[in-house]
């Protein structure tokens, strides 16, 4: 059986000041032309399918047009909601578009509910886990704490006893879900998997990631919330977005999963297959004045472009002057280049706050205060404090 594998479409998302709505347009066509050439048996799409919980105008109408156009697929198409999305309004009408071969998964309580598919190799259960907060789950789904391994532990718990007591023995089994999984401890460097700046955090206790053994016992997992194409294990893979969305992605070549599934037991053979990307990103960086005069950086222009300047101090309306010779200069930062003597001990307040959470930063503002760092019962309260302002601002989108 053939699953065309995708995620993170972030429907209404701008990329700076441009508008992606067309480029997104574009995508979706090219979905439904993979998946008819591709010859796929069903499509799965694992979350974040719009880009807020209440999303534009324009990205509900896109995303109508794209539900007509997978419908006239006639394949079974599975989707989640993802940590964007809000699941409630995500899921009106799920119950119709069902009758079109559109199952909607967003209610945490339907996730050992599986869409039913089969070949001549025998049944395929797919089973949808939309994305789950610990803290608004956990007692739906009898979790034993409040963490992102503890609830989707709870949730593959029901999809395992489902697969066990009410589908045939030798049923194959897909998990699609929306989460940031990792290998796990033991594995090399090079096997980690990478997060992009365009990703919101989704740290419950100070932890943001499960390990892949939650999934033991699956067939394939179909993962969304990371956005470079990337495998975790053998049988567990992000698809990835399929336009990049921040400048970390720059160097990603966005992709969509085609994935066979074998009916001897062993690991699905997986392919990346490319998408369009409309516009080139480039990052570079250096003094303004090598920037504007040097002929080495004329492949620039036409390319949407993040500017790092050296110079000693920001230049006089340096936006303005790029833009002149780089139309497309969609975003502009000053790091000035180190200089031994104008070296200082005391770092600059970008620099402070460079890759410190939000945890780390509140620590840090008790320590300057008084002088001494957070006690471990401080350290607690502050931790449930950012967790709990986090679930906050979720709560006011989603629910």
């Amino acid at each position: 059986m053939r699953f065309l594998h995708t995620s993170d479409w972030h429907l209404g998302r701008r990329f700076h000041t441009k508008d992606l709505i067309p480029a997104q347009e574009a995508f979706l066509d090219h979905l439904v032309d993979t998946a008819r050439s591709e010859n796929a048996d069903a499509i799965l799409v694992a979350g974040d399918l719009y880009d807020r919980a209440i999303p534009s105008l324009d990205a509900v109408r896109l995303f109508n047009r794209a539900l007509h156009q997978l419908a006239d697929l006639d394949v079974p198409i599975i989707m989640i909601s993802g940590n964007h999305d809000s699941a409630h309004r995500l899921g009106v009408g799920s119950g119709l578009f069902a009758r079109a071969r559109i199952h909607l998964r967003t209610d945490p309580a339907t996730c050992d509910v599986p869409v039913l598919l089969d070949d001549t190799d025998g049944p395929v259960a797919v089973y949808g886990i939309p994305y789950l907060e610990p803290s608004m789950v956990r007692t739906q789904l009898e979790a034993e704490a409040t963490s992102h391994h503890a609830v989707l532990t709870a949730a593959l718990d029901r999809i395992h006893s489902d697969l066990t007591h009410h589908q045939p023995a030798g049923t194959r089994s897909v998990v699609i879900a929306h989460a940031f999984v990792t290998p796990g401890s033991g594995q090399s460097e090079d096997q980690q998997v990478t997060e992009s700046d365009s990703e919101r955090d989704l740290s419950v206790g100070g932890i943001a990631h499960v390990g892949a053994d939650v999934f033991d016992g699956i067939d394939y997992v179909a993962l969304g919330h990371l956005h470079g194409p990337q495998k975790v294990t053998d049988r567990v893979h992000y698809s990835g977005s399929p336009l990049p969305y921040s400048f970390s992605e720059a160097t990603h070549t966005k992709s969509c999963t085609l994935v066979d599934l074998t009916s001897s037991g062993t690991a699905p053979a997986v392919r990346r297959l490319d998408c369009p990307t409309p516009h080139r990103l480039e990052r570079v960086e250096g003094l303004l004045e090598d920037l504007l005069t040097q002929p080495a950086h004329e492949h620039l222009k036409d390319a949407w472009l993040e500017v790092t300047l050296t110079d000693t101090a920001l230049p006089f309306e340096a936006m303005a002057r790029l833009r002149r010779r780089f139309p497309d200069t969609l975003s502009l930062k000053h790091e000035r280049a180190f200089i031994p003597a104008q070296a200082t001990d005391t770092p600059t307040y970008t620099e402070r706050l460079r890759g410190r959470s939000e945890l780390d930063i509140a620590g840090d503002f008790i320590t300057d205060m008084r002088g001494t760092a957070p006690t471990p019962d401080e350290h607690a309260l502050l931790q449930q404090a950012v967790d709990a302002a986090r679930v906050n601002e979720l709560q006011k989108e989603t629910v």
